[in-house]
């Protein structure tokens, strides 16, 4: 007959304690590894600060490479890149939405742009009638969103590209929008459209004259003046019909009006969220297509 403590024979008492026994040991290793510092690809996903942001970089080349991209792509790009404050500033500073319709045009310098820009269209007739022929797009909208953008190509950005798209995927705000932007960027690299030294952006990786994210780059730019590549960085043609290419893909109607309810106001909307961003670019348009 068994010992009994209560009614639960000892037999089965030695059963429960070695089971009570395995599982603080199984507790206490989950503990342990809970504590460890992560390493590479399970590296913290994001940061607010500067700190983890290499141990993070580390962590994205191996998934670069999981991604098919070159070492020598992953290397070229990626080698010097660290934690951009000047882009996270930038990030946290973006006031000017914020202003009223008139206030933003005066600040964005709208009556130089229109000025300038009737100029621009008329020692360019021909391209931009290529490129309405091809896309359904007016000068004017192309026009405005070209000034708006760099100052129609005249300043580009200061920073580079990659290293402000890294810092971005990095930051905690926007992770997975940046990823892919600075997937699309590597792409570009691995490409030989563009080197990661051409690619200055004004903050958060746009790319060239009309300023477009790495991703539109990828899939919207066009060989607009017939040289066999896409350089919407030295090429007003590339850059120009790159924008009109864009704006077809986001339903622009040939020949349909452009302002606030009219049909292609929505391809404009896709171009910028900002609601002032886009008013502006249809009243710019609308003048400096003499309407």
């Amino acid at each position: 007959m068994a010992w009994c403590i209560g009614t639960v024979p000892l037999s089965e008492i030695d059963t429960i304690m070695t089971f009570v026994r395995m599982s603080v040991r199984r507790f206490a290793a989950a503990f342990v590894l809970v504590l460890l510092p992560l390493t590479g690809a399970e590296a913290a996903a994001c940061g607010n600060t500067s700190a983890g942001f290499q141990q993070w970089l580390d962590g994205f080349r191996q998934e670069a490479a999981a991604q098919g991209f070159s070492q020598s792509t992953i290397d070229r790009s990626l080698d010097d890149v660290s934690y951009a404050k000047k882009t996270i500033w930038a990030d946290r500073n973006q006031h000017s939405f914020k202003l009223s319709l008139q206030q933003f045009m005066q600040k964005r310098g709208s009556a130089t742009i229109v000025s300038r820009g009737k100029r621009l269209k008329r020692e360019n007739a021909a391209l931009f009638a290529r490129i309405e022929k091809r896309y359904g797009v007016p000068a004017g909208p192309l026009i405005a969103i070209w000034g708006m953008e760099t100052g129609f190509g005249g300043f580009m950005g200061d920073q580079r590209a990659i290293p402000a798209l890294a810092t971005l995927t990095y930051d905690c705000r926007r992770s997975d929008f940046f990823r892919k932007e600075l997937l699309a960027a590597l792409e570009i690299v691995q490409r030989g459209e563009l080197s990661p030294a051409e690619m200055r952006s004004a903050g958060h990786g746009e790319i060239g004259q009309t300023q477009f994210m790495p991703s539109n780059y990828v899939r919207f730019a066009v060989d607009g003046d017939g040289d066999g590549r896409r350089d919407l960085i030295h090429s007003k043609a590339d850059a120009l019909a790159s924008t009109a290419n864009y704006l077809r893909g986001y339903g622009w109607q040939p020949g349909a009006g452009y302002q606030p309810g009219e049909p292609n106001f929505a391809a404009i909307q896709g171009w910028n969220d900002a609601t002032v961003y886009q008013q502006a670019i249809a009243i710019m348009g609308a003048q400096i297509d003499g309407g």
